[in-house]
Order: structure tokens, then sequence, then C-alpha cells
């Protein structure tokens, strides 16, 4: 009887939070379709699609969307690439200090982001990179997460594998990206998504090292497209509201490798 009540209380728990983390995107969505001072629940509304066709005419949308769309999938493809490969050499070669260097990655993850800004953009301006997409894309792939996560997968993954493939002659590369890689999609789609959800976001970063207009991404065009409507709240949520279509596009493709990324360890369920 107890085991009863408490697998429907997790469950209604988790609808009622579903539903207060889905408002907001139904409230966006509802307001970029309602026209500009119309009341979303006020008597005779209708929806409409004159905010879209405004924001779109008003400013380069598509074009800040484009270069964040290049930015994120360069940059999730250079995660995943050498993520794993870095994994693959940490958890199956040993070499001389590999203990000590997956320690000295590790400890990039109590490195404030904030701490790194300043040699970051000293760096990008001595090999004359800054302004370009290339600033971008580089400092995120760098990043230790990826290197961990993916070591930790590939760690409890069985090494008859690995051995049966060597007595047929596979190296290192072949045994990475013939063995590996097909049995870390879970790790790898999780991994993916977190990659591209992070440069689709970032601001900081873009705002420091980008200053022409035409490499601008989605983060720096929305708050100068807003800025010139404060007064407004239609056309600055119709903007958003296109902003995170691609994310959502995303997630919902690929939700069910993110659940398996989170639910397995070591290619068993947890």
């Amino acid at each position: 009887m107890m085991d009863r009540i408490y697998y429907y209380f997790i469950r209604i728990v988790a609808v009622v939070l579903a539903i207060f983390f889905l408002i907001p995107v139904v409230w966006m969505l509802a307001l970029s379709l309602t026209p500009e001072g119309q009341n979303v629940f006020g008597n005779g509304f209708h929806f409409s699609l004159a905010n879209y066709q405004k924001v779109l005419s008003q400013a380069p949308i598509f074009g800040w969307m484009g270069n964040s769309l290049m930015v994120s999938v360069i940059t999730t493809a250079l995660v995943l690439i050498l993520s794993s490969m870095a994994a693959y050499a940490f958890s199956r070669i040993t070499f001389p200090g590999s203990k000590f260097m997956f320690l000295l990655f590790l400890s990039g993850l109590m490195i404030p982001a904030e701490a790194t800004l300043i040699p970051l953009y000293l760096f990008m301006r001595d090999l004359d990179l800054l302004g370009t997409r290339t600033s971008l894309i580089l400092p995120a792939v760098a990043g230790p997460m990826g290197i961990f996560i993916l070591k930790q997968f590939f760690d409890g993954l069985p090494k008859d594998l690995e051995e049966a493939a060597r007595i047929d002659g596979a190296g290192f590369f072949k045994v990475w990206y013939s063995i590996f890689l097909p049995l870390s999609r879970p790790a790898l789609a999780a991994l993916g998504i977190f990659s591209f959800i992070g440069a689709w976001n970032d601001y900081v970063w873009p705002l420091i090292s980008i200053s022409d207009k035409a490499y601008m991404t989605i983060t720096l065009g929305l708050p100068m497209f807003q800025s010139s409507y404060v007064q407004q709240y239609a056309l600055p949520m119709t903007a958003n509201a296109l902003a995170a279509i691609p994310v959502l596009i995303v997630f919902l493709i690929f939700q069910k490798q993110i659940i398996k990324g989170i639910a397995f360890t070591g290619g068993k369920e947890l």
C-alpha cells in the first residue's frame, strides 16, 4: 500500500514540477503571438503573427542565429572528438605522468570562468584571433568536464572488447573509433547537448571578443534589439521565442539520449 502511495506521489510531484517549469515557456509563446498592447487573457483575444513579421523585418535575427548555430555546432563537434580522444588516453593508455595530467585537467574545474577572461583575451589578441568566430570556438573546446565524464564512462567499459580488437590487429585509434565511440553514444549525446547549449547561451566571452556586427551571436543581438523596445513586451518576447527554437529542437531530438547518458555509467544501468 505504501509503495503505491509513494508511486503516485512521485508522479504527481513530477507533473506539478513539469507544469511549473513549462509556464514561462507557454507565457513567452503566448505573448509573442499577442498583438502589442493587448492582454493575453483579455476579451476578444486572437493570435497573430504580426510580431514575428516585425522582428524579422527590423532585426537580423536569422543572421545572429546562423552565427550562433555555426559556433555551437563546430564547438560541439570539436568537444566530442577531442574530449573522447583525451578520455580514452587517460582511461586506457598508460604513459608517464598520466595521473598527474588528469588531476591537472580536473583542477580546471575549480577555476571560475571569470578569472580566465583577461588571460584569454590577451592570448587571443596575441594570436590575432579577436573578432573572429575562431575566438568563440577555441575557448569552449578546452573544457575539462567532457574529459572527466567520458573517462568515467570509458573506465567501466569491458576490457575484453579492447583486448579482442587488439588480437585482431587494431591499434589505439581503431579501438577508439570502432569500439569506444559506438558504445558511449549515450554519454556523447549528453555531453554534446550540454556543449551545444553552453555555446549557444554564452554571453560574456562573445561580448568581450566580438565587435563586428557581422559576427554577432544571438546572445549579443537580443539585448541590442531589446534595448530599442524597452517600453514594449511583445516584440522582445518574440525575439526570445525565435532564439529559443533551435535549442528546444535539439533538446527534443536528443532527450532520450540525455536520459540514457545520465542513467548509464560504464555501460551498465544504475
